[in-house]
């Protein structure tokens, strides 16, 4: 079955880069994203990465996130990572990885930005990190 381990979390200043690393055993073909939930707030989809037969696809951001966020998965490491630049007071939360579906449909603005999709009653999902800005 599908695993997945966060690491790369920890307290930084606004305007700094921290780079958030996944490892996914047990893993193929689909849709892995990152969200994250901040305090009193609901989790949220931020990112996405489609893949298939070992060829990295299309990607999505939220409007928060985008060109400052960047995802990318490794195939031969099993490895998900989401590079952050610039960061915020507003992005400190806790950080999860998520092996959302098994199709491209999993990645569509429509789902993958939905509560549906982060509530994480579907998919597989890693322990979370916290990424603290201060």
């Amino acid at each position: 079955h599908v695993q997945l381990v966060e690491s790369g979390g920890g307290s930084v200043q606004a305007g700094q880069s921290l780079r958030l690393s996944c490892v996914a055993s047990g893993y193929s073909d689909g849709c892995m994203g990152w969200f994250r939930q901040a305090p009193g707030k609901e989790r949220e989809g931020i990112a996405n990465i489609y893949t298939r037969g070992g060829i990295t696809g299309a990607t999505g951001y939220a409007d928060s996130v985008k060109v400052r966020f960047t995802i990318s998965l490794d195939n031969a490491k099993n490895t998900l990572t989401l590079q952050m630049n610039g960061l915020k007071v507003e992005d400190t939360a806790m950080y999860y990885c998520a092996a959302v579906g098994p199709d491209y449909s999993y990645c569509m603005p429509q789902y993958f930005f939905s509560r549906a999709a982060a509530d994480g009653s579907r998919g597989v999902w890693g322990q979370g990190t916290q990424v603290t800005v201060s």
